[in-house]
């Protein structure tokens, strides 16, 4: 639940420019927020967890005045799911009206819903356990509506002190094939190579993992937020990926990756040697075999680019 904090900072100040939530830019913000009376963006965010930890650090951020304080749902007892998938799973079964007047308000609320997108890990109790519950109930409930996620998988090479992770992933990954549109799989096991060897950060903190995974989730959904010829919608984005409703695992990845140190610095790049960049393995957030004489495809690739340049050149490139 820590990413995301960190990705909703990341797309307010994308999007608003200051942690007020100030109109300030021409974007088709309304797709993700809702515009207050005091012209202000209120992101379309519920916010859910079993534990108060995360939340109550949102809450007292800079950022805090940006969240519907009626959109945030705190387990009254705070006990958390002690890192076990049917706890999670069991305390969403108890906890189902209470989150569901939630999100079925925000969704009246909307005046053309078209999907849901979901922040998660699969690997503690409440984002696999309560996860799993809420995404066979959104699907459930809202069954002619797509439902996207993001899912943080676990570090496979780093010890956990969880020993029913991969239980926990296992029964994790049954809901999503069963009752997501798109998963969008964030390795952290990948995660914390490139920050190793593309960012040249030894020991990785979990603020700098997470900021990985927001500029991903910022870029990955910029098209909807900004005036675009194509893929401005859910649909249009998540339909060319999966050729069956089936394969609808996605990878992703990203170049050029920055610190915050060097977000200032200003490289030289192309389409074509972004292009080139973003299908190497070293760049892709999933863990992918990279033997060589082993021939790799894809059904399915979508880039998209942010800057200044010509549709027409780019096509040709």
């Amino acid at each position: 639940m820590n990413v995301v904090y960190s990705t909703f900072c990341n797309v307010c100040t994308e999007i608003l420019r200051r942690p007020q939530g100030c109109h300030t830019t021409h974007t088709n913000g309304e797709s993700q927020a809702v515009v207050a009376d005091d012209a202000h963006y209120i992101p379309r965010a519920v916010l859910l967890d079993l534990e108060p930890r995360v939340i109550n650090t949102i809450l007292s951020s800079p950022y805090a005045r940006l969240y519907n304080r009626e959109n945030v749902y705190l387990s009254k007892d705070g006990g958390g799911a002690g890192n076990i998938w049917a706890a999670g799973y069991t305390q969403g079964e108890r906890l189902e009206e209470e989150i569901f007047d939630i999100i079925e308000r925000e969704a009246e609320g909307s005046d053309s819903l078209e999907g849901f997108v979901m922040t998660h890990s699969i690997a503690g109790g409440t984002g696999s356990g309560m996860g799993s519950f809420i995404l066979e109930r959104l699907n459930s409930r809202f069954p002619k509506k797509l439902i996207q996620t993001y899912s943080v998988f676990p570090n496979v090479e780093d010890t956990s002190d969880v020993v029913v992770q991969p239980y926990n992933s296992l029964l994790t990954l049954k809901r999503l094939t069963l009752n997501a549109d798109c998963v969008v799989v964030l390795d952290n096991t990948a995660l914390h190579r490139i920050a190793a060897e593309r960012l040249h950060i030894e020991t990785p903190s979990l603020a700098q993992i997470n900021q990985l995974v927001s500029k991903v989730m910022s870029v990955s959904t910029a098209t909807l937020r900004y005036p675009s010829y194509m893929n401005n919608d859910l649909i249009g984005l998540i339909a060319p990926l999966t050729p069956t409703p089936r394969l609808h695992f996605l990878m992703t990845g990203y170049t050029p990756l920055s610190t915050d140190t060097e977000v200032s610095t200003v490289r030289r790049t192309t389409v074509f040697d972004v292009m080139r960049r973003l299908l190497q393995p070293k760049n892709m957030m999933v863990s992918t075999p990279v033997q060589r004489g082993i021939n790799h495809c894809y059904a399915s690739i979508l880039n998209i680019i942010q800057g200044i340049l010509s549709l027409t050149w780019s096509a040709l490139q």
